[in-house]
Formats: structure tokens, C-alpha cells, sequence
């Protein structure tokens, strides 16, 4: 019994030991550094994750991308140089907010043209619906306010 618990707790502690392995801390040199490295991964989006940022994902590239970061920072760059850099090695899928340019219309306009399409379809709609019931009504003989007939 006491063979078999203490296999179980090597067991154990061997797994822990191996996931705190795996985690590779960060190193910063000040606080001011890890806020604004924490600013600049928030504003980066994973290029393997869809929808979330540099600074949430775990996946692989994420972790090198997190690492990149901090190397550029660690090199003197400015966050404009390292989104640049980024930009240009991963396109401008990498930026939450990328810049309105030609390659990015489709990106920044389909909403409002979503939206404004939806707006013209539900006008027509009504309109449709707003003659058919005037139409209908007409038909039935149905007293109207221009026919001074009252209920």
C-alpha cells in the first residue's frame, strides 16, 4: 500500500515538474517594459489562432512570436517598428486595427455595406407590404379615412 502512494506522489510531482518546465517565463527589465510589452501583445493577433490576441494564445508560434517581441524590445525598437516588422513578415492579419489602404477595404467596408444592404432590403420589404395592404383593403371594400365612413 505504501509502495503504491509513494509511486503515485513521484508520479505526480514528476507531471508537475514537467508542465513548470514547459512554461518559459518571460524576462523583463522593468515594469515599464512588461506593461508595454503586455500593451503591444494585446494589440497583435495570433497568425495560427483566429480571434485571439498574441497575448492570450498558447499556441507554438504565439510563444515565439511573445519571444520575437521581446527580443525587438530587448533591441531598442518602437512598437511601430516591431508591428512593422511583424506586418511584413505575417501580413496585416497580425494587427487588430490594420490600416486603411486598398488591400484592406474589404476588411474595414463589408460591415457598413452588410448593413446598408440590409437597411434597402428591409425599406423594400416594407414598402411591398405597405402596398399590399393598401391594395388589400381597397379590394375588400373596407372603409378607409378618404372614404368618410366611419366603423
Amino acid at each position: 500500500m505504501t509502495r503504491t502512494l509513494r509511486q503515485l506522489i513521484v508520479g505526480a510531482l514528476l507531471c508537475l515538474s514537467t508542465a513548470a518546465s514547459a512554461i518559459d517565463p518571460m524576462t523583463y527589465t522593468d515594469a515599464a517594459q512588461e506593461q508595454r510589452f503586455r500593451a503591444l501583445t494585446a494589440e497583435l493577433r495570433c497568425v495560427m489562432c483566429q480571434n485571439q490576441s498574441l497575448a492570450d494564445s498558447n499556441a507554438g508560434i504565439a510563444v515565439d512570436l511573445r519571444r520575437e517581441v521581446l527580443d525587438l524590445m530587448n533591441a531598442g525598437r518602437s512598437d511601430e517598428e516591431i508591428k512593422a516588422f511583424l506586418t511584413q513578415r505575417y501580413g496585416d492579419f497580425v494587427l487588430y486595427n490594420p490600416p486603411i489602404k486598398p488591400s484592406t477595404w474589404l476588411l474595414w467596408f463589408t460591415p457598413f455595406g452588410l448593413l446598408l444592404g440590409g437597411a434597402v432590403v428591409i425599406a423594400v420589404i416594407l414598402r411591398r407590404r405597405g402596398k399590399q395592404l393598401a391594395a388589400a383593403s381597397t379590394r375588400s371594400g373596407a372603409a378607409t379615412p378618404e372614404s368618410g365612413e366611419d366603423w
